[in-house]
């Protein structure tokens, strides 16, 4: 190996990359080759590192209490901790004839001075992994993950006491240049539009003379300075409104424009909503979907977090459902039932169409055959809007998911009591359920009884939570990759490391009652009440996180519905292996927690 070749190798490492040229050229003169035959014992507890290993060749296995803890290979190096703080709490051997560059100790403390060596070596985990992830995307980060309401031009406002006159607010306005008017009652606060005046004013019976709390206001709906950006873009596609009014310590400092917003932003997620919600027929809705799969094409370019892209898609997805509830089920009907989303879609996690999960809730009393007609013609509309058929047939075209609230109890306990392989499923589905369109108090009173119907049963927790072990984690001992011959050398996302992570959250808040049904939100609720710390939390949702990025990278590639949870772990780069391998550990440390927590080695 030349002397170029040896420094393009070193340069490529984290966070050598970071080193000027003269630090680097500095760097170079202090490392050494070395050669170590297999069966060397290179660090453990009695014997201290000598040196920061660089291996060019061959492989080193890292074990802790005599289990593997990692394996080391060509383009990796360690053991920064056993130089650092002069103590190794494993051991590390020659696994294959061994290559490498070495850094002497006293070379590399030395080197660790410089402040962006030491930040990489002295940073947890969560940490190293969020900056493996900036590192990969440093070339698209984008306004949406930085930018807060605080960064906006913000309008001015004009605050008028609720015995103003109509006449005097207007110059208020005027002499403000404001958009809109805020009438303040007590601590109460209502917003005033130009359309208000029109029609309370100019077409109604008031008089300018009057007061403005006469005027029909509606109530503000507001957002932090300090809230991100893409919060208040999400708000304002949900509510279908123009502008949110901007607090500060409780304080209003502003108005922020869905125009302003937009322009920052220059993606239209908010003439989506618009149009979704003046759709007349299936075709309008089906013109859309194109516009919905481009905005997440537009927003994973941008470097967007899958769980912010997942959060706008999912509002815009139960705009859809809701609007062909509508269309498909009359008014009077509507007041009768509840229509639920479950699985992916009812935890706010689907970004493109998969599998259809669904159901019909019905009021005790009122016949269900009376629905079967517009559930049949809401399922075709779902069909023909490109999501797709459930292979498991849990839809509402299918009668056993059109049901009064009395019937599910019944299968509810049903479930619970039986515990075999579908009964696991359809309570795990269940869990998931998100009410959007109907009658929601329905929903509520069944997933109360959910929850209450696990009072003092581990035992049937322990069978549903049993089922995170159904699917090996695709990392070998050696942490290497495990790849599926018959899928073409690639491993499968879905069920190798997101399964574990959205089926372990779901069975905790089970037994902690938490309703939350978003896996990100279920995590942070789990650490809200103490039965998972927060660096483990934040570990999680970063794992799940990585995981769902690279699952939709893949589904945006796939060409068939089968390949949407596969990918070839050897078309990754370096950086990309180690975020994906880092995830899987993290999948495989939760599986633990889950197997002591509900005391899985008991259960038949």
């Amino acid at each position: 190996m030349s002397i170029l070749e040896q420094r393009k190798l070193v340069e490529s490492i984290r966070p050598f990359d970071a080193l000027s040229s003269k630090e680097l050229d500095n760097l170079m003169t202090k490392i050494d080759i070395a050669y170590y035959p297999i069966g060397t014992l290179l660090i453990s507890k009695s014997l201290p590192s000598i040196a920061f290993y660089i291996i060019i060749k061959g492989a080193v296995t890292e074990y802790i209490d005599d289990e593997v803890h990692n394996v080391y290979s060509e383009g990796d190096c360690f053991d920064a901790d056993a130089l650092i703080y002069s103590k190794c709490e494993g051991k590390f051997v020659v696994d294959n004839d061994l290559i490498c560059y070495e850094i002497q100790k006293d070379d590399f403390l030395e080197l660790m001075q410089c402040k962006k060596v030491q930040g990489y070596f002295l940073q947890d985990f969560v940490t190293r992994h969020q900056n493996l992830k900036n590192y990969y995307h440093q070339s698209e980060l984008s306004p949406f993950l930085i930018s807060k309401v605080s960064d906006m031009f913000l309008h001015k406002a004009c605050i008028v006491e609720k015995n103003t006159t109509i006449y005097d607010a207007l110059v208020e306005q005027k002499s403000l240049k404001a958009n809109v008017i805020i009438v303040k009652d007590k601590t109460k606060y209502s917003i005033i539009t130009d359309s208000d005046i029109r029609e309370n004013v100019l077409l109604g019976s008031l008089d300018v003379n009057d007061a403005v709390i006469k005027i029909d206001a509606k109530k503000i709906i507001s957002v932090d300075a300090d809230d991100f950006l893409f919060n208040a873009l999400l708000i304002m596609i949900d509510k279908v409104i123009k502008r949110v009014v901007v607090t500060k310590d409780g304080k209003i400092i502003g108005i922020l424009e869905q125009l302003d917003l937009l322009s920052y932003f220059a993606n239209h997620s908010h003439v989506v909503a618009v149009q979704i919600q003046k759709a007349q027929n299936i075709n309008d809705l089906k013109a859309l979907q194109v516009d919905l799969k481009n905005l997440i094409v537009t927003l994973k370019a941008k470097g967007v977090k899958v769980r912010y892209i997942t959060k706008l898609v999912a509002t815009l997805n139960i705009k859809v459902y809701k609007k062909l509830f509508e269309m498909c089920v009359n008014e009077e009907l509507q007041k009768k039932c509840a229509f639920v989303i479950m699985g992916s879609e009812g935890r706010d996690e689907q970004t493109l169409k998969t599998d259809q999960d669904n159901a019909l809730i019905i009021k005790d009393g009122v016949d269900a055959k009376i629905f079967e007609e517009p559930m049949m013609k809401l399922n075709a509309s779902l069909l023909e809007l490109g999501f797709p058929k459930c292979s498991d047939n849990i839809m509402i075209s299918n009668e056993f998911w059109r049901r009064d609230v009395s019937s599910y109890k019944t299968y509810i306990s049903a479930w619970i009591e039986n515990m075999q392989e579908v009964d696991v499923m359809n309570l795990s589905i269940f869990a998931d359920a998100k009410c959007v369109g109907g009658d929601e108090s329905l929903v509520d009173e069944l997933k109360k009884y959910l929850h209450e119907s696990f009072h003092n049963r581990d035992d049937v927790l322990a069978h549903i939570a049993k089922s995170i072990l159904n699917f090996q984690t695709p990392l070998s001992i050696f942490s290497g990759f495990v790849i599926e011959k018959e899928h073409e050398n690639r491993l499968n996302l879905k069920e190798g490391g997101i399964f574990a992570l959205v089926h372990g959250a779901r069975t905790l808040c089970l037994k902690y009652e938490i309703k939350a049904t978003n896996t990100i939100e279920r995590i942070k609720e789990l650490n809200n009440k103490g039965v998972i710390d927060k660096t483990f939390a934040v570990e999680l949702i970063e794992s799940f996180d990585t995981l769902s990025s690279f699952r939709l990278q893949t589904m945006l590639k796939a060409t068939n519905s089968d390949e949407q949870n596969y990918i070839n772990p050897q078309k990754l780069d370096k950086i990309q292996k180690d975020l994906l391998k880092d995830s899987f550990k993290i999948v495989n440390k939760f599986k633990k927690f889950i197997t002591y927590h509900f005391h899985l080695s008991m259960v038949a």
